[in-house]
């Protein structure tokens, strides 16, 4: 049974979470020897899975959530299936390109890097990446540290520390390629980065144990540090990526 801790929201991230520079996707592509097929592991409500379908023939994009899946939008070259990450529907050896887009955390590592093994190309390319804490400013970001330590710091899962650290423990069984550095940078109103705070799996989580909405204990704070309501706001998340190809064979 997957850890499922994004189903009961699966409409607030679909609307809330921010989407991926299309920079990162263009230097992903040029990675692999052939753009044939890309696999978008953990793929959610399909924000990578567009952007792949734009530079590859064919992506299949998979997900153990179909809450997820359902919210996902549909392109003609792009397969969404209901599926754990660790047990692919793919044919061996058919794969350009995997793609993990801050979901690595949630996996059994070794299942899924055996799979992967398997479906991956010689050629082929595999890239997992997260992102942690927002960026705004130093009188925001002391609120939104209000929240995510003080207020929901026990309600964070376990698997969230590897977010923290930009994934430098989780074992990466793959050549390693040099990355460039990528962030993603929106400009969002009060109310859109209050929506992506409640996305969090510790806000659902907080809200389910209590009934109450963390979010409303820092928003007269963070409306302060925020400025007009109406104020478009800089929000940068800096991305941590590995991307490797398959570790030459014995």
């Amino acid at each position: 049974m997957f850890k499922d801790h994004f189903s009961a929201q699966a409409d607030l991230y679909a609307a809330a979470r921010p989407n991926y520079p299309p920079a990162l996707f263009d230097w992903l592509a040029s990675l692999p020897g052939e753009r044939e097929l890309a696999w978008d592991v953990g793929c959610g409500n399909g924000q990578s899975a567009l952007q792949l379908a734009q530079r590859f023939e064919r992506v299949i994009a998979t997900d153990p959530s179909a809450a997820q899946v359902a919210l996902a939008q549909t392109q003609a070259n792009v397969d969404y299936r209901v599926e754990p990450a660790e047990l692919p529907s793919l044919p061996v050896g058919s794969v350009d390109l995997i793609t993990v887009a801050q979901a690595l955390h949630w996996f059994d590592l070794d299942a899924f890097f055996a799979a992967a093994y398997g479906v991956l190309r010689s050629d082929g390319v595999i890239a997992v990446w997260c992102y942690g804490s927002s960026e705004v400013s130093p009188e925001v970001d002391r609120v939104f540290l209000n929240l995510y330590r003080d207020i929901l710091g026990t309600y964070w899962p376990a698997e969230r520390r590897h977010v923290e650290n930009g994934y430098k423990d989780l074992a990466f069984p793959f050549t390693a390629i040099e990355a460039p550095e990528f962030a993603i940078e929106l400009d969002l109103r009060l109310a859109d980065y209050l929506d992506y705070l409640r996305s969090w799996s510790a806000s659902q989580a907080y809200l389910r144990k209590t009934g109450e909405d963390p979010v409303l204990q820092i928003e007269a704070e963070m409306s302060a540090a925020w400025g007009d309501s109406d104020q478009v706001r800089r929000v940068r998340w800096p991305i941590h990526l590995k991307a490797g190809r398959p570790l030459p064979a014995d």
